[in-house]
């Protein structure tokens, strides 16, 4: 697809692959090293990679991605990790969307690209918490913009766990300025709340959408340091956790949580809905469901 910025757009896509790959490493050495707990006699899990695709309103190609998922691991119930490139021209629901978020010029030139990565874990042990994770670049003729974040989701909440992950997180914001981790973390406690629960879904995070000051590399730097906190800020709680002895009742616990998970990821998620209302891969767009959940 033409339309300009060419290379920042390439260079966008292929970080979002390599921090894939790097996350994806990280994660089946977690697997790898698992050998004492109550899962241990489980085969260490693995990724299994397959393509997803992309199909425009006329049936044309429109882009796609690579789904890399793991079930039912060692350390990891269901965990994936998936990145898009896709591309075309929005419906005219999309188009009424981008227009009431800012978006200038949809109705004159509905063309769009976007690229990005979304992962989310589901755990085998009820102590280590569930995680969400994305990054992504949108470009339109008359506009471009970063979002993405992450956030914690633990259905057993540990206060020290929460510091830790949210104290990486703004390590990694503070060279950017000083405004940027409150600012993206009061943006994820509002984004990441469920208003028929009056609750939030986890413990925070950060997040942001929409972002451009105008300066492509600065912002792309900062979208870059999202990613790069993301394994310093989770897999030492993984690896703390693991191995912690859980009860039926922390089990069932941690399934009451998952359908909170769900019912949020169903309800109000944006990534979800935009993937779903512009043909992307259902499968690949709804990866972020529990394997198991259950409601009261």
């Amino acid at each position: 697809m033409t339309g300009g910025m060419e290379q920042e757009k390439a260079q966008a896509a292929a970080w979002f692959e390599a921090l894939r790959d790097e996350i994806v490493t990280a994660f089946e050495g977690l697997e790898a090293s698992q050998t004492t707990g109550p899962t241990a006699n489980l085969p260490a899990g693995v990724f299994a990679r397959s393509e997803t695709k992309r199909t425009a309103d006329d049936g044309s190609d429109a882009g796609g991605g690579v789904m890399s998922v793991m079930r039912g691991g060692r350390v990891f119930e269901k965990v994936g990790v998936n990145t898009s490139t896709v591309y075309g021209e929005l419906g005219a629901a999309a188009q009424k969307a981008m227009a009431a978020r800012g978006v200038p010029g949809m109705a004159d030139d509905p063309r769009f690209w976007a690229s990005g990565i979304s992962l989310v874990a589901h755990m085998q042990n009820p102590h280590c918490p569930a995680v969400h994770m994305n990054t992504r670049m949108f470009w339109t003729p008359h506009a471009w913009w970063f979002g993405g974040g992450s956030d914690l989701n633990p259905c057993i909440a540990y206060d020290e766990d929460t510091a830790h992950f949210h104290a990486t997180q703004k390590a990694h914001l503070d060279p950017h300025g000083a405004d940027f981790y409150p600012k993206l973390k009061e943006w994820a406690d509002s984004y990441f709340y469920i208003p028929h629960r009056g609750r939030a879904r986890g413990v925070g995070g950060i997040f942001m959408d929409d972002h451009c000051t105008g300066d492509w590399a600065a912002d792309f730097s900062l979208t870059q340091d999202i990613g790069r906190a993301f394994l310093p800020a989770y897999r030492p709680l993984v690896e703390k956790r693991r191995n912690q002895r859980w009860s039926e009742e922390d089990k069932d616990t941690q399934l009451v949580h998952r359908g909170l998970y769900a019912e949020y990821n169903l309800v109000y998620d944006r990534g979800t809905k935009f993937g779903l209302a512009t043909g992307h891969d259902a499968n690949a767009v709804l990866m972020s469901l529990p394997p198991l959940a259950k409601w009261v």
